[in-house]
């Protein structure tokens, strides 16, 4: 799909916003597909591919948290996945044979998101005073000081089990019902990647409204300030420290809950599954999909976490034994988003501030051409 095709598909999305009907009928349409979603993908591409849509779901919670940093805040931060892998492990620590303590998991997932948001305020603390390139460094730091303490805490005290990770997680019960079990409902047998589908369907809906909430709110409006400039904001009278910081938490809180839910839906976990390359990955769903945008960061979450499967699946028959089809797909993905951020800067579903912000540096740059010619004349 061209770029022109994309910008009036926004447009007749705009028009339809305005008629109330359609906005229902398109509510109601969006609600079957993801009530269905799973059986309809199960039938069609089979179980593996509904495993992929639980990883959808888990890569929104964590784009949706790290938006709040990236896109309301503009403060970038490469050390995201840090709190994803504090919620993994704090789950896995306190619901495995490990300590051989089973706390439910209602219990745990409030819990994991206080002590990830305790760790994001850990975080935001030495870095207040830092932006840009410089902010990205420390939170890449950041995120690394974690993984590799992970890797080394089983000596002399074992408390993470080093890099043989956590094994024998408990699964999310509701009573007695176990979500990793295959269960029947009214007549159909379920395995444990359905059920979760619906549990991590449920937890994205509260996600969402949070982040919405968060975004038209005095504090959302408070992040955005400091993202144009925070100089401004705190002349106006915004505490810029307590304001970071809160993004910093409730960012990482998102991400904390997100690690949660890894741990009971995988059942093992280790530090190799928290590197940069998961950090950076969840940095592209946000800026692919459209900084500040909860419905454009869903889409790159998708976009992101699908595109690779189906390349992995189209470049194997294609080439075989001859070319290693990882490395294609990664490549064809690679060029792919190269191509969407030259032609779509601000993302595939901007916010509205940034379509004028892009606007507005489009028109100052053709101005400042057309005088550079006028000047050669």
């Amino acid at each position: 799909m061209t770029m022109p095709a994309i910008d009036r598909l926004l447009q007749h999305w705009q028009r339809w916003q305005q008629n109330r009907r359609a906005i229902w009928i398109v509510y109601a349409a969006l609600v079957f597909v993801l009530a269905t979603a799973p059986f309809l993908v199960g039938m069609s591409a089979g179980s593996a591919w509904v495993r992929i849509l639980d990883f959808i779901l888990l890569y929104v919670i964590l784009a949706l948290g790290l938006n709040i940093v990236v896109g309301y805040a503009g403060l970038l931060d490469l050390g995201y996945i840090a709190f994803y892998a504090v919620g993994a492990y704090f789950f896995g620590l306190l619901a495995s044979p490990h300590f051989d303590i089973h706390l439910p998991f209602w219990v745990l997932l409030p819990l994991g998101a206080v002590v990830a948001a305790m760790f994001g305020m850990l975080l935001g603390a030495p870095t207040l005073k830092l932006r840009g390139d410089y902010l990205a460094i420390v939170t890449l730091g950041f995120g690394e000081i974690i993984r590799i303490f992970l890797t080394n805490l089983n000596a002399p005290v074992n408390i993470t089990n080093g890099p043989q990770g956590l094994n024998m997680i408990d699964p999310i019960r509701f009573g007695g019902v176990s979500l990793s079990q295959t269960q029947s409902v009214f007549g159909f047998s379920t395995s444990g990647a359905y059920l979760y589908y619906y549990l991590f369907l449920a937890l994205v809906l509260v996600v969402m409204f949070v982040a919405i909430r968060l975004q038209n709110s005095r504090i959302g409006r408070a992040w955005v300030a400091i993202r144009e400039d925070e100089v401004a904001a705190e002349a106006m009278g915004i505490n810029t420290r307590n304001i970071k910081l809160l993004a910093f938490a409730m960012g990482a809180s998102f991400g904390g809950i997100g690690g949660g839910l890894y741990a009971s839906f995988q059942g093992f976990i280790s530090p190799e599954s928290f590197t940069l390359s998961e950090s950076i990955t969840v940095l592209c769903m946000v800026v692919l999909g459209g900084m500040g945008n909860v419905a454009g960061v869903i889409l790159g979450a998708v976009l992101l976490v699908v595109v690779p499967e189906v390349l992995r699946d189209a470049v194997r028959p294609l080439l075989g034994d001859s070319v290693d089809p990882n490395a294609v797909r990664m490549l064809l993905f690679g060029v792919a988003l190269v191509a969407i951020m030259i032609f779509r800067p601000a993302g595939l579903l901007p916010s509205v501030r940034r379509q004028r912000e892009f606007a507005s540096d489009n028109e100052v740059l053709a101005q400042e051409q057309a005088s550079l010619y006028d000047a050669r004349r």
